[in-house]
């Protein structure tokens, strides 16, 4: 599981996906599907959300993914530009 802040979620998503960064964690451990975002009103507002959630346990991430995409859908094709 992967959780990360950017401003261009659907560009970075496309470079999750193509793996652009080959030693990076997510292409490490092939990660390129989006089952959960957030938008947040501040770029400050997002990374201090990142920060707390990365402190999480796995099950408390299933948890909250589960709520509002219970079949792990990927999300990508959804994000709005």
């Amino acid at each position: 599981m992967y959780i990360g802040e950017t401003k261009r979620l659907k560009i970075r998503i496309y470079q999750h996906r193509t793996k652009v960064h080959p030693t990076t964690f997510s292409a490490r451990y092939n990660l390129d599907k989006l089952v959960y975002f957030e938008v947040h009103p501040t770029e400050a507002a997002a990374k201090l959300r990142e920060k707390h959630m990365k402190k999480w346990n796995r099950v408390w991430k299933i948890e909250l993914i589960e709520k509002i995409n219970p079949q792990w859908k990927d999300l990508y094709e959804e994000i709005k530009v």
